[in-house]
């Protein structure tokens, strides 16, 4: 639950963002006619200026114009997509970030205190660390009194748990990659039949009509594409993380076995 409070607040922030820019969006068209108005009044006052000369536009106000033109309806779709898909890439780097363990400091520790205190002090040293690594050392330092076979599997059953929770959720990301470029092309699709709807109602071949259909229907498949790139590149950065920390799970695995081994030994 904890989990998932974290997601639907993340979630909130990026939309209470994104709120702010849908009003910023919905004044966008009184504002352009002002601006228009004025730039019309310096003209007329102005003789010495060329009405030719259009101001330049910030990519900010070209990516709210295009928001505007491409429509409400998948548009939305897919900016719920993004917000979603962010929400849960934010909440997965935020716990694998404090997952990672420095595994050579931890292995030491606990060699240390199997020296100094037993299995009992090991642990403690497990208890005051975090991460997954620190949980399967104490898996397996919690059944070594049953021998070293069974503290292998205890090590090797809770570190399939650990995973498991390294990749929660994951999927949902993968899910927005491939949902976001097919509502962009359902999007494209929709408006292209739109479009030759009002050709064919009108009964002739407009090229200015058939040009702004097209126009808003691709405007749906660019978004999408750009939801799924933006998505992709947390993916492959989370992905990358679980692997790195899964990799230092089993090589932990491998160190403590060997360091029990030479506990029982010298006992």
């Amino acid at each position: 639950m904890k989990k998932l409070f974290s997601i639907l607040a993340i979630a909130s922030l990026v939309f209470a963002g994104t709120s702010n820019m849908k009003a910023s969006i919905q004044t966008l068209p009184t504002s352009l006619q002002l601006l228009t108005n004025a730039a019309t009044v310096t003209f007329v006052q102005d003789e010495g200026t060329s009405g030719d000369e259009a101001p330049e536009r910030t990519f900010h106000q070209e990516l709210k114009t295009r928001f505007i033109e491409g429509g409400p309806g998948f548009m939305g779709i897919v900016l719920l997509c993004l917000i979603l898909g962010l929400a849960i890439a934010i909440e997965r780097i935020i716990f694998l970030n404090l997952s990672t363990t420095n595994t050579t400091k931890l292995a030491n520790n606990i060699e240390d205190a199997l020296k100094s205190g037993g299995i009992e002090a090991a642990k403690e040293v497990c208890r005051n660390t975090k991460g997954p690594v620190a949980s399967i050392y104490y898996q397996g330092l919690d059944r070594a009194d049953e021998g070293i076979d069974v503290a292998e599997k205890a090590v090797v059953a809770y570190g399939g748990v650990q995973m498991g929770q390294l990749e929660k959720n994951v999927s949902w990301i993968s899910l927005f990659i491939a949902l976001a470029p097919m509502l962009g092309f359902m999007g494209t699709v929709i408006g292209m039949i739109i479009a030759f709807d009002k050709i064919q109602a009108a009964g002739d071949m407009n090229p200015a009509l058939v040009a702004g259909g097209i126009k808003v229907a691709l405007l749906t498949t660019v978004f999408g594409l750009i939801v799924a790139i933006i998505l992709q590149i947390f993916y492959n950065y989370i992905i990358a993380k679980i692997d790195s920390i899964v990799n230092s799970m089993e090589d932990a695995s491998i160190t403590l076995i060997d360091m029990l081994f030479d506990y029982q030994n010298k006992k």
